[in-house]
C-alpha cells in the first residue's frame, strides 16, 4: 500500500488566546507594527521574516480546552541587538497594561556557543527566546 503525504503549500504558527486584544497589543508594540489581517475579538496576523504568526480566539465550544493551559511554546525571535530587544519587550509589557508577566526577562542573559539569549515571556505565558548570534552587529 502507497502511502499518502500532505503537501504542504505553507506552513505559520498560530496562538490561541482567550484574550486575543490583550495579546495583539503586545505583540504589535513588541513588532512596532499592527497586525496585517486583523478581525477585531477574533484573528489578528503579522508577517515576520520567515514567519507569519497568527493570533485568535479559540470558539467558545473550544474555549475550556485553551484556558487551562498557560504557555506551551516557545517563539524564538533571532534580534540584531540584545538589550535593546530587551527593552522592547519591556515597553510591549508595559504598552498592554500587563501585570508582572511581560515585563522585562526575568535572570540573566546566557551566553552560549550559538550566541547570547534570554527567556521572556508574552502576556499570556507563551516563552519567547531573544537570541543574537555571535558577530551580529549592535
Amino acid at each position: 500500500m502507497a502511502s499518502t503525504i500532505v503537501e504542504c503549500t505553507d506552513a505559520f504558527v498560530t496562538l490561541a488566546s482567550v484574550d486575543v486584544e490583550r495579546l495583539v497589543k503586545f505583540y504589535s508594540h513588541l513588532f512596532g507594527k499592527s497586525p496585517q489581517n486583523y478581525m477585531p475579538n477574533a484573528y489578528a496576523e503579522f508577517n515576520l521574516p520567515g514567519l507569519r504568526l497568527g493570533i485568535f480566539q479559540p470558539r467558545e465550544t473550544h474555549r475550556q480546552e485553551f484556558e487551562a493551559k498557560g504557555g506551551s511554546m516557545s517563539l524564538c525571535l533571532e534580534v540584531r541587538d540584545l538589550e535593546e530587544a530587551i527593552l522592547a519587550v519591556a515597553q510591549a509589557g508595559a504598552n498592554a497594561h500587563l501585570t508582572a508577566i511581560g515585563y522585562s526577562p526575568p535572570g540573566e542573559i546566557i551566553v552560549a556557543s550559538h550566541g547570547r539569549e534570554i527567556y521572556a515571556y508574552d502576556p499570556d505565558g507563551n516563552r519567547l527566546i531573544l537570541h543574537q548570534s555571535p558577530g551580529t552587529d549592535r
